[in-house]
C-alpha cells in the first residue's frame, strides 16, 4: 500500500470527523445538520395488474420468456419545453433495453402498445384503507400523471403514477413524522443484467398497483429514519393489503446535511440497512465539502477549469495484464490530467472509498465502462509505479498540483467518458452534486443516476380524471384494522418481549394471535413466542410450509388429547419437515408416551439420590442440580404435566431439603 496516499486518505477521513455508528451521538448529527425523508414503496396484494388484467405475482427465472423486445429510450420536451436531466443522461449511455416477456405475466399494455385499461378499483381500495391509517387527507378526484424513465426500467418510458392523499403523519418514539403524500403507481420492470451497452429486465412486476408514502425531512438521526421506516412498513402489513415477500417492499431515502443538498438512495431493501446507509451518506456529503473548499485554493480560475487528455501507447506499461488485454481487444489507453486536483482523488468519501471513485461509478453508468475501469495517481494500491505515473504526467505537461486519471475505452465510448470525467471534477467545485445513489449491503453507495427534476412529471392524456366520493371514504373508514399504534401498546400489555415484534407486525399476525389466544384460552405472550421464536428459527428466510389454519388443527388436537401446552413447540418441529403427516404421528416422533401424573413426580427423590452419589455438582450453578433432574424429567412430563409444575416441585423439593437442615 502505498503510505504517501493511506496517509492522506487517512487524515482526510479526520478531518471529515468520520465516526462509526456505534460512536455516534444526536450531537454527531445535529453538528452535520442532518435531515432525512423516506420514499417507502409497497405493492398491493391484488389480483390483476393496475391499469390492465394480467395477474399479479407470476415470477419467472432468468431464462423463461416467451418472446424478446429490444427498445432504445429517447427524451422527450416537457410542457414547458425542457429535457429533465435524468433522461438526458440516460440517453447519453446509448443504452439498448431488452425485455424479456411471458405471455401469463404481460400483455400489449406493458409493451406500450395498447391504451391503459380503467383504474384497478381493488388498488384502489386498498391504497384507500392505508392512507386513511396514515391520516392522510383524501383528495376529491385522481388525476393520473406520466413521470418520466428512461433507464428502461418500464417499456413506455414513464411510469402512471396518482396522489391519493396528502398531509399525514406517524408517531414514532419521540416524536410525529409528517407525510407529504401518499401515491399509487404502476411497479417497474425487474432487472436482470447491465453489462456495458446492454440490460435485460423482466416485465412480470411491471404494472403491479403499488403504493409510494412520502415523508418530510423531520427525521434528524439514522435511528428515527429507521424507526419511522419500519412504522410505515408495519402499517401497511396491518391493513391485509399489502403483498408479502422478496422485493415486495422497499425504501427509497433522502438525505442532507448543512451546505449540501438532497441527494437520494435508491432501492434499499432492508429497513435494517438505513442508519448505517444515511450515517455514511451524511460524511459523504461533508468530505465533498470539504473538498471544495480546499480546491476553491488551489483553483482560483473555477469557471474556465478544464481536463487535457491525450492516448498512451501500452508500451508504457508492458507489466499491466489488464492494459495489455484492453489494447488487445482495440481499446485506447487515455490518460487525463487534472489541473489542482493533488491529494483530491485520495480523498476519503465513505468507508474503503475515496474521491476516485466518484469518477469510477460515473464511467460504468454514463461510459458504460465496466469496473475496473480506471487507474489514477494517487491509488491507495498502486497499479503503476510512481515512474509510469512520471512518464504519463510529463506527456500531459502536468504541474506539481495536478492529479492524473488512466482509463481505457473503445473509440466510441471515448467522447462520453472524457466528458464524464471532466464533468464531475466540475461539479466537485459546487460540492455536492444532485443525484440518485444506489445503496450496498455494506451500507456504503454507489453513483446511479442524475436526480430526477420536475420536468419529468406532465399530464396522462389517455387517463380521465376518477372522482373519489364521500361515501367510498366513509366505507374504507368503517373497515379499518386496529391502528398500528394500539398494536404496539397491545404487545407491551403482553409482555411481549422487543425482539418478537418485527416478526408478529411484518407478517400481521396480530389478529391471528389475538383470535387464538381467545379461542384456546391460552397467553397472548406465549402464543407470540411460539411464531416469533419457535417458528421463525425454523423456517430462516423461506416461508412456512403450512398456514396458520394448520397452526390451529394442531391447537384443536392438542386440547382433544388432553395434552399440555408444552408439546406444541415440539410438535411443530416435526411439522416443519413433514407438513402433510397426521398429528397422531407427529406426536408418536416426538416421543410422547402417556405417563401418570404420580410416576413423575415420585422420581424426584431417587434422581436427587443419583446426583449426590455421583457427585454430578461440577457446575457452580446454584440451579445445577434442579436443571439436572429437569432434564430427566422433561420428556415423561412433555405433553402430560405442564413443565412449569414440575420446576416447581423440584425446586420445593430442594428448598424443604434446606430448610430442614
Amino acid at each position: 500500500m502505498s503510505s504517501r496516499w493511506e496517509k492522506n486518505w487517512l487524515k482526510s477521513r479526520n478531518k471529515v470527523g468520520w465516526v462509526e455508528i456505534k460512536s455516534a451521538t444526536p450531537e454527531t448529527y445535529q453538528k452535520l445538520g442532518f435531515k432525512c425523508g423516506l420514499e417507502v414503496h409497497q405493492q398491493l396484494d391484488t389480483k390483476k395488474k393496475l391499469f390492465c388484467r394480467c395477474a399479479t405475482g407470476l415470477y419467472h427465472d432468468f431464462n423463461d420468456f416467451d418472446a424478446e423486445i429490444v427498445r432504445h429510450m429517447r427524451p422527450t420536451l416537457s410542457e414547458l419545453g425542457e429535457y429533465d436531466g435524468t433522461a438526458l443522461m440516460e440517453f447519453r449511455t446509448r443504452k439498448q433495453i431488452v425485455y424479456r416477456i411471458k405471455n401469463d405475466s404481460a400483455c400489449t399494455y406493458e409493451v406500450d402498445d395498447t391504451p391503459p385499461f380503467l383504474f384497478n378499483d381493488e388498488a384502489l381500495s386498498h391504497a384507500m384503507q392505508i392512507a386513511l391509517l396514515l391520516k392522510m387527507n383524501i383528495v376529491g378526484e385522481l388525476h393520473i400523471t406520466r413521470k418520466q424513465y428512461l433507464d428502461g426500467s418500464i417499456p413506455t418510458g414513464f411510469q402512471r403514477t396518482t396522489i391519493l392523499g396528502i398531509e399525514g403523519e406517524i408517531p414514532i418514539s419521540n416524536k410525529k413524522i409528517r407525510i407529504i403524500q401518499f401515491s399509487i403507481e404502476e411497479d417497474s420492470c425487474r432487472e436482470v443484467s447491465d453489462h456495458r451497452h446492454t440490460r435485460i429486465y423482466y416485465t412480470d412486476r411491471l404494472g403491479m398497483p403499488l403504493i409510494e408514502t412520502v415523508t418530510y425531512p423531520d427525521m434528524l438521526t439514522p435511528q428515527e429514519a429507521a424507526e419511522a421506516g419500519q412504522y410505515i412498513r408495519f402499517l401497511a402489513r396491518s391493513s391485509g393489503k399489502a403483498r408479502k415477500g422478496i422485493g415486495a417492499a422497499r425504501q427509497d431515502v433522502n438525505v442532507s446535511v448543512t451546505g449540501g443538498t438532497r441527494v437520494e438512495i435508491k432501492g434499499v431493501a432492508h429497513i435494517a440497512w438505513i442508519p448505517k446507509l444515511t450515517h455514511n451518506e451524511a460524511f459523504r456529503q461533508k468530505a465533498l465539502l470539504l473538498i471544495r473548499d480546499s480546491l476553491k485554493k488551489a483553483v482560483p480560475e473555477q469557471a474556465t477549469w478544464t481536463t487535457v487528455w491525450k492516448e498512451v501507447p501500452v508500451e508504457m506499461f508492458k507489466h499491466s495484464p489488464l492494459l495489455q488485454n484492453a489494447s488487445g481487444e482495440g481499446w485506447k489507453l487515455i490518460a487525463v490530467n487534472l489541473p489542482g486536483f493533488r491529494n483530491v482523488l485520495s480523498h476519503f468519501t465513505q468507508p474503503g472509498f475515496s474521491f476516485a471513485n466518484e469518477i469510477s461509478d460515473r464511467l460504468k453508468v454514463i461510459a458504460c465502462l465496466e469496473k475496473p475501469n480506471m487507474f489514477h495517481s494517487e491509488e491507495l494500491q498502486p497499479n503503476l509505479t510512481d515512474a509510469e505515473w512520471h512518464k504519463i504526467a510529463t506527456l500531459l505537461e502536468a504541474g506539481e498540483n495536478d492529479a492524473q486519471i488512466l482509463f481505457w475505452t473503445p473509440d466510441e465510448d471515448l467522447k462520453t467518458a472524457v466528458e464524464t470525467i471532466t464533468e464531475r471534477c466540475q461539479l466537485a467545485f459546487a460540492g455536492v452534486p444532485n443525484e440518485t445513489r444506489k445503496s450496498l449491503p455494506n451500507g456504503t453507495t454507489i453513483f446511479e443516476r442524475v436526480l430526477p427534476g420536475p420536468d419529468r412529471m406532465y399530464p396522462d392524456t389517455d387517463s380521465a380524471p376518477i372522482s373519489i366520493p364521500d361515501e367510498m371514504i366513509e366505507q374504507a373508514r368503517q373497515i379499518l384494522p386496529v391502528d398500528l399504534k394500539e398494536r404496539l401498546e397491545q404487545l407491551a400489555g403482553w409482555k411481549v418481549p422487543l425482539d418478537a415484534y418485527t416478526y408478529i407486525l411484518r407478517n400481521n399476525l396480530m389478529p391471528v394471535l389475538e383470535q387464538m389466544a381467545k379461542d384456546y384460552e391460552l397467553e397472548p405472550k406465549y402464543l407470540s413466542l411460539i411464531y416469533a421464536h419457535t417458528l421463525k428459527s425454523l423456517q430462516g428466510c423461506a416461508p412456512l410450509p403450512f398456514g396458520n389454519d394448520r397452526i390451529e388443527d394442531m391447537l384443536k388436537f392438542i386440547k382433544k388429547r388432553k395434552l399440555t401446552m408444552d408439546i406444541l413447540p415440539v410438535m411443530l418441529k416435526v411439522l416443519y419437515n413433514n407438513p402433510n403427516m397426521e398429528f397422531s404421528s407427529i406426536l408418536g416422533l416426538t416421543g410422547y408416551k402417556q405417563v401418570e401424573r404420580h410416576a413423575v413426580f415420585d422420581q424426584i427423590p431417587t434422581l436427587r439420590q443419583i446426583f449426590s452419589k455421583f457427585k454430578l455438582k461440577a457446575s457452580t450453578r446454584p440451579t445445577a442440580e434442579a436443571d439436572w433432574i429437569m432434564g430427566r424429567l422433561r420428556q415423561p412430563a412433555l405433553g402430560n404435566i405442564p413443565l412449569r409444575e414440575v420446576r416447581t416441585a423440584v425446586e420445593a423439593a430442594l428448598c424443604e431439603e434446606v430448610s430442614h437442615a
